[in-house]
């Protein structure tokens, strides 16, 4: 079930309980609002759905910000509905969409979707100069039909679980904080491509991922990694930074699989970012440089495989 960029939707023949948001990562925060919805929608017999944003609402509201992902929308959905929803409808977020109303946006879900009831968090705001708050959207959903819930967030100890939060941690490279926000381990997805090839000549051949500009990477660091590839899962050292031994440029992400030879380049693999191993270095030569390595990898085997 698709929305398209006029939120010309497709229509169901079942009522539904809705939640709404762009849920990026689908953190343990925004698992906990979908699993209410879910919850409402089986006590009444209707489906459960969330929409959500194909694109970000800030590309439209703040043209030229750059919106770092979590995630891709294809694996959004995908988490999403792996959540249990028995469905998900995206929308691009454009002009149109950010000039309506939340009373215009919510009636279009009641027709075609045929809401029943809105399941949002506490900090959810919707429509034109936000209109559609907590305070005015029970008003809303008596005019139009459907009911209206609020759900609590969830927190980890006192911070609470939230996408921006995420996005710090993993730029600070505490992955495995983020994976306790997250509910599993924080992970980059992208094709490889051909690098320098130094790590070949020092014995230790890499993987270079390429994933898309948009989306958040670790800090700089050595980290231990599950790489998933067209071949199975591989435990991989995976380094991430600009190479200061050999005084590189630009930030790459080289990942050396353990136990594996073979040929990668074109393929889309996923790196899943266990822990960090320690910060980048400039080594005094290529000795020192390949005694750390050793080092490395041996510390992400003892690691993964403790696991």
């Amino acid at each position: 079930m698709t929305l398209d960029s006029e939120l010309s939707l497709q229509a169901t023949n079942r009522d539904s309980t809705l939640t709404i948001g762009v849920f990026d990562g689908v953190h343990r925060g925004h698992q906990h609002l979908i699993s209410r919805t879910i919850d409402e929608a089986k006590r009444t017999g209707r489906q459960a759905g969330v929409v959500t944003f194909s694109n970000h609402p800030k590309d439209v509201l703040f043209p030229g910000s750059e919106v770092v992902w979590l995630m891709d929308l294809e694996e959004r959905v995908k988490l999403i509905k792996e959540t249990g929803a028995d469905f998900v409808a995206p929308v691009t977020f454009d002009k149109d969409v950010s000039l309506m109303p939340a009373e215009q946006f919510l009636a279009k879900l009641v027709d075609k979707l045929k809401m029943k009831q809105l399941v949002v968090g506490p900090d959810f705001v919707l429509g034109h100069d936000r209109d559609g708050s907590l305070g005015t959207l029970p008003g809303i959903g008596e005019r139009l039909g459907f009911d209206f819930e609020s759900v609590e967030s969830l927190a980890a100890g006192d911070v609470p679980v939230r996408s921006t939060v995420v996005r710090g941690l993993v730029a600070d490279g505490f992955v495995d904080v983020a994976a306790h926000m997250l509910g599993r381990h924080f992970f980059v997805k992208g094709e490889v491509v051909i690098g320098e090839r130094r790590g070949r000549t020092i014995g230790f051949p890499t993987a270079n991922l390429s994933p898309p500009s948009n989306i958040a990477v670790p800090g700089f660091g050595i980290y231990a990694t599950w790489a998933h590839t067209e071949s199975g899962k591989y435990m991989a050292a995976t380094s991430i930074g600009v190479r200061p031994t050999f005084e590189g440029e630009g930030r790459t992400i080289e990942a050396y699989l353990l136990d594996f030879d073979d040929d990668l380049y074109g393929q889309t693999i996923r790196l899943e970012f266990v822990d960090r191993l320690r910060g980048e270095k400039k080594f005094d030569g290529i000795e020192s440089l390949v005694a750390q390595i050793g080092r490395d990898v041996e510390q992400t085997r003892e690691l993964l495989g403790s696991q």
